[in-house]
C-alpha cells in the first residue's frame, strides 16, 4: 500500500470519528429538547401552570434562609385566657395504685381550652307586614335577619355564620368546597358551593360602603405601597393590585397593567409618597415616588454575573451605597435632625459621584443607565420618614392573594371579583388593625341595626 494510500484511509478514519463526535452531540441535544417538549406539555395541564414560578427564577436549596426566627430570640408559650368557665378540683386522698396513704401533696394546675360540641342555633322568625295609612307599606323585623327571603329561601343564615364562611374563604384561602366541608363538620351547617358563593356576592354588596371608605384611606396616607401580580377573571390578561400602608390594605382587580389603573387607584389628589418597584407604570402618577432599594441590589447581583464583568469594583460601590441609605433609614430616630440632614446630603452626593463616572462593562452600563433613570427617587426614603427603603410591605400583602391563586387561579366571573376584592381587603385590614373580622362583618350584616 502506498504512502498517497495510507494517507486517504486517515483522512477518511478521521471524518468517520468526527461525523461519530457530530452525531452523538446531535442525539444527546435531541434528547435535551424532547425532554424540554415533553415538561412544557406537561406544564400545560398542571394548575398552577399560568402563575408557577420558572425554575432558573427560583432561589437553590443551598442559598435559601433558614426556616424559622433568627436563633436567641424570645421564647413563645400559649397565654392564659381570658376567663375561666369551670374550674374541677381531681382529688388525691389515696394512692391510685394501692389505695396507701399519700405524703407531701402538691398542688397542680392546668388550664385545658376545649371545643365543646357545637350545635346550629336555629331560630324561627315570625314577622309581619301590613299597610300604614301614612307610611305605606311597613313590616317588622329581627337582628338575625340578613334577608327577606320567603318560600325556597326562607332558609337562611344568620350574621356570624356568613361571617365565618367569609373569614374562611376570602381571609384563611379555603375553597368554597372546602369552606362548605369545614362548615358542614364543625357546626353542622350544610350548604352548597353555588349557595355560598351568591351568599358571600350578597355579603360583599352590603359592606360596598366600607371598602370605599377603605379606599379613601388609603387615599389619604402619607405613604402608600403598591404591587401587583397576574389574576385570572373566567380566563388569564386580568391583574391584581395591591395599596396597602400600615393599617389599611386595598385589592382591586383590573384588565389593565397600565399607569392609568395607578392614577385611578390613589385619586388625582394623592398628597403622599408611592413606594413600588420600578415598573414604568408607576412613573406618570404624579405625586412622589421611591423605588424600592432591594429590587436594586437585586438587579446589581444579576449584573454581576454578566458575561465581560472582570472587575466589580463600580457595582459593589452602589451595593454599599444603597445598603447604607437601607442602615441610614433605620438609624434615623436615634439622630438628630441636622446630624441625619448632613449625613443625607453626602448620600446624594456620593449618588452623583457614581452616574457621573466614566464606566465601559455591560453590567456596569445597565445599572449606571437604571439607576440614572431612577435617580429623582433613589432615596426618597431618606427624605420621607413614611416611606420605607423597600416595597416588602406591599410584597407581603400579595402573599396570601399568591397562594390562594395556586388553588383556584382567581376569578371565575366579574360578579366573584367584585366579591373577593372587597372581602379580602376588609379582611386584610382587619387583621392589620387587630380587629374580629368575624365580629366586624356580623355587625354589618343584619337588616336592623341594634343599638349600641
Amino acid at each position: 500500500m502506498d504512502d498517497q494510500t495510507q494517507e486517504l484511509i486517515k483522512r477518511l478514519e478521521a471524518q468517520v470519528a468526527q461525523l461519530r463526535q457530530e452525531n452523538e452531540r446531535l442525539r444527546l441535544e435531541n434528547q435535551k429538547l424532547r425532554e424540554q417538549l415533553d415538561e412544557a406539555r406537561r406544564a400545560e395541564v398542571r394548575q398552577a401552570a399560568p402563575f408557577r414560578r420558572d425554575e432558573c427564577a427560583k432561589i437553590p436549596p443551598d442559598q435559601k434562609k433558614k426556616p424559622g426566627r433568627k436563633v436567641g430570640h424570645p421564647g413563645s408559650c400559649r397565654s392564659l385566657p381570658g376567663h375561666i368557665d369551670r374550674t374541677v378540683e381531681v382529688p388525691l386522698e389515696r394512692c391510685p395504685r394501692c389505695g396507701g396513704e399519700v405524703h407531701d401533696r402538691q398542688r397542680l394546675e392546668q388550664i385545658i381550652e376545649e371545643i365543646p360540641p357545637v350545635r346550629p342555633l336555629v331560630v324561627k322568625i315570625i314577622t309581619y307586614e301590613g299597610r300604614c295609612a301614612r307610611c305605606g307599606d311597613v313590616r317588622s323585623a329581627h337582628p338575625l335577619q340578613t334577608s327577606l327571603g320567603q318560600g325556597a329561601a326562607k332558609v337562611q343564615l344568620g350574621p356570624r355564620a356568613l361571617a365565618l364562611a367569609a373569614v374562611l374563604n376570602k381571609t384563611h384561602g379555603l375553597t368554597m368546597r372546602k369552606t362548605c366541608n369545614v362548615l358542614k363538620d364543625l357546626a353542622g351547617l350544610r350548604l352548597t358551593p353555588g349557595g355560598l358563593s351568591q351568599a358571600l356576592g350578597r355579603v360583599a354588596r352590603r359592606v360596598k360602603g366600607e371598602y370605599e371608605w377603605l379606599i379613601e384611606q388609603i387615599r389619604g396616607s402619607p405613604a402608600v405601597f403598591a404591587d401587583e401580580t397576574s389574576w385570572w377573571v373566567g380566563g388569564p390578561g386580568w391583574w391584581l393590585w395591591t395599596y396597602t400602608t400600615p393599617k389599611a390594605t386595598v385589592y382591586r382587580v383590573e384588565a389593565s397593567r397600565g399607569s392609568q389603573v395607578v392614577k385611578e387607584g390613589l385619586g388625582g389628589d394623592f398628597a403622599g409618597i408611592l413606594v413600588s418597584d420600578c415598573l414604568a407604570t408607576y412613573d406618570p402618577a404624579p405625586c412622589r415616588k421611591h423605588k424600592c432599594i432591594a429590587h436594586h441590589l437585586r438587579a446589581i447581583c444579576a449584573a454581576k454575573k454578566l458575561p465581560g464583568i472582570s472587575d466589580l469594583t463600580y457595582l459593589r460601590h452602589w451595593e454599599v451605597l444603597l445598603k447604607t441609605a437601607i442602615a441610614l433609614y433605620e438609624v434615623r430616630p436615634q439622630m438628630t435632625p441636622e446630624d441625619f440632614a448632613e449625613k443625607r446630603r453626602r448620600m446624594e452626593a456620593w449618588v452623583d459621584r457614581l452616574l457621573a463616572q466614566p464606566v465601559a462593562q455591560t453590567g456596569d452600563v445597565r445599572i449606571q443607565n437604571r439607576l440614572a433613570k431612577q435617580r429623582p427617587h433613589l432615596l426618597g426614603c431618606l427624605h420621607d420618614p413614611a416611606a420605607e427603603p423597600t416595597n416588602n410591605r406591599a410584597e407581603r400583602s400579595l402573599r396570601p392573594a399568591v397562594i390562594a391563586r395556586k388553588l383556584s387561579c382567581g376569578n371565575k366571573t366579574i360578579a366573584g371579583r367584585d366579591t373577593w376584592q372587597v372581602l379580602t381587603s376588609l379582611g386584610a385590614t382587619c387583621a392589620q388593625r387587630c380587629v374580629d373580622f368575624v365580629g366586624f362583618l356580623a355587625s354589618r350584616l343584619p337588616l336592623v341595626q341594634t343599638a349600641g
